[in-house]
């Protein structure tokens, strides 16, 4: 698939040099400093050296007062508090968060994670139901509940009070909880409104230390479940977000949690884990319990003091994960060509699929693969206890929850973000479902955003990466949405001439320009198909991430390369290329 290549042009470049040489680095590096908002030293200061302190007041935070105050009223009378949390890696890991925190405290506290195909996704009324059975006053609610008006209500009538800490987009009603906690609110005082919902269960255990005289060091430990939801949840990494994330991954690589452990040990990971080890190896586990078996075994990992209970939970999520891959594959193949085999695909610009018999809990990495494939915004659906119900996949600068939200009508519940979200609908209205979002999508999206971007931070030569460019570098992690590690331009760069194709569909290639006697060891995914182009010994343009690469206890550098271009391919069309 051709990509478009975009290299920042709009820039200070007064700023840039001011930086420069406040800092004492390369304008090279002041540039990719500059893209990221850093326009002077002190902004610079905060970037490179985030620190707890810079954390926000969790008091700014609308409804925190009374959130506090209610969890307060219900350890001084000794009510049974019930911590209910959605299924995926957000949802459990804050409640093993808010739960572990609690539970250290106070005796009577216990977790709920609804079955995602009895109960589906949020707050249940079997879940209300459990909890009055069970005689819980309060339930604090996370990663779910702010479109949940009916099962408050309901709540509210069995005598049962809700906090809800959500970080979903509102809709027109606000629920009649004791306390609703979401930046996302349309009155927030809140300085930051880009919190997981693991992270809004840290801002309301924060709250709570301050107002009871907990030392601010104790919430350390937390830490690490937040930066894994942070990386899993695919929420910008800058911010309040940068600094959860970089102490987070702090104690996961120092001191992390046996049930982390269990996971790296099983998946026989033995590196430094990075904001990318999280997304591919920790998080599909932990998503795998809830899509697959239950959320509630993830719980059970997370909060794990014994190294052998952990590593039972971790076999058993390791073994629902193995069957999550298989699902995976044979429903992303089925439904790839479904797409291939429709005749008027080529004419669309959004895929919907449904397959009554797909597994409910594979859904949302199916609709990333096609979206991947395909380039469109997409929806999966299969049918659940007698609806049809899916998830929502986007491209980038395509806001797919609105889409979705302008199909209302046909909708029985939706949520979620501009990039994800899930919805639900009567089987009847697919037909009428898919025919109105594919004209929603027409209507709104413009056509360049039908093909993938590169975005290029700066154009280089291998020659600027030296080791105190590197150094620096390493810096500016931990990388993610909001903070992406820099994508570097190099022209007329060549193959050595071991360029051999690996793993099936990968490139591997020895890079230098100009001077061979510098020369990079690159690896470019899924890029088999350019192996005879790159064969040829001609020169090239490539855009690029450098990482380093372990093997065997060696580390190396290496180029990530994300996109090539040859130079018949330049007259392809102007708006592809630079």
């Amino acid at each position: 698939m051709n990509k478009r290549w975009s290299l920042q042009e709009d820039v200070d470049r007064a700023v840039i040099g001011l930086l420069s040489l406040q800092l004492g680095v390369k304008p090279l590096l002041s540039r990719i400093l500059y893209l990221r908002g850093i326009k002077n030293w002190e902004q610079a200061k905060e970037f490179f050296r985030p620190d707890l302190s810079q954390l926000h007041n969790p008091f700014l935070m609308n409804g925190m007062q009374e959130a506090i105050d209610r969890i307060d009223s219900a350890i001084n009378q000794q009510e049974k508090i019930l911590i209910y949390g959605d299924y995926d890696v957000d949802g459990t890991t804050a409640v093993a968060l808010v739960f572990s925190f609690f539970k250290n405290i106070y005796p009577n506290v216990d977790f709920y994670i609804p079955d995602r195909y009895e109960e589906g996704y949020g707050i249940s009324f079997r879940g209300i139901d459990y909890a009055k059975e069970h005689h819980f006053k309060l339930i604090i609610a996370l990663d779910c509940g702010i479109k949940s008006v009916d099962k408050i209500d309901y709540a509210n009538n069995k005598g049962i009070d809700f906090i809800i800490c959500d970080h979903h987009l509102p809709g027109e009603q606000i629920p009649n909880a004791v306390a609703v906690l979401d930046p996302k609110l349309e009155n927030s005082n809140y300085p930051f409104n880009e919190l997981s919902g693991c992270g809004i269960g840290f801002k309301l255990i924060q709250a709570y230390a301050i107002r009871n005289n907990i030392p601010q060091e104790s919430l350390m430990e937390y830490l690490d479940l937040v930066a894994v939801s942070i990386a899993a949840d695919i929420v910008p990494i800058v911010g309040e977000n940068r600094i959860l994330a970089f102490y987070g991954l702090q104690v996961l690589n120092q001191r992390r949690r046996r049930g982390f452990d269990a996971i790296l040990k099983l998946a026989a990971f033995n590196k430094k884990l990075s904001i990318s080890d999280i997304v591919f190896t920790i998080a599909p586990r932990i998503n795998a319990a809830g899509r697959i078996a239950s959320g509630n075994t993830a719980v059970e990992l997370l909060i794990s003091d014994n190294p052998e209970d952990a590593l039972s939970s971790g076999e058993e999520i390791n073994n629902t994960n193995s069957e999550r891959k298989t699902l995976d594959q044979h429903i992303t193949k089925h439904a790839f060509s479904m797409v291939e085999e429709d005749k008027n695909s080529h004419l669309k610009k959004s895929t919907v699929v449904y397959h009554p018999e797909w597994h409910k809990g594979v859904v949302g990495i199916v609709a990333s693969r096609l979206t991947e494939k395909f380039y469109r915004p997409t929806i999966v659906l299969t049918s659940s206890n007698g609806m049809a119900t899916g998830s929502a996949r986007s491209v980038k600068d395509f806001d797919v929850y609105k889409a979705i939200e302008a199909c209302s009508d046909l909708l029985e519940q939706y949520g979620g973000h501009k990039y994800a979200a899930g919805l639900t609908l009567k089987t009847e209205n697919i037909p009428s479902f898919i025919e109105k979002f594919e004209r929603i999508v027409s209507a709104t999206i413009e056509d360049h955003l039908l093909t993938p971007e590169v975005e290029i931070d700066a154009e280089i030569k291998l020659t600027d990466l030296d080791a105190k460019f590197l150094r620096i570098l390493k810096q500016l992690a931990p990388f993610g949405p909001g903070n992406m590690a820099p994508v570097f331009l190099a022209r007329g760069v060549s193959d050595k001439g071991y360029a051999r194709i690996v793993g099936n569909n990968h490139l591997k290639l020895d890079i230098y320009q100009e001077d061979t006697r510098l020369c990079f060891p690159a690896i470019a995914f899924n890029a088999a198909d350019k192996y005879g182009s790159v064969s040829e010994k001609g020169t090239f343009d490539i855009c690029f991430t450098v990482e380093e690469n372990e093997f065997n206890g060696t580390t190396t550098l290496q180029l990530n390369i994300k996109d090539i271009k040859f130079e018949y391919e330049k007259t392809l069309s102007k708006h592809q290329l630079l």
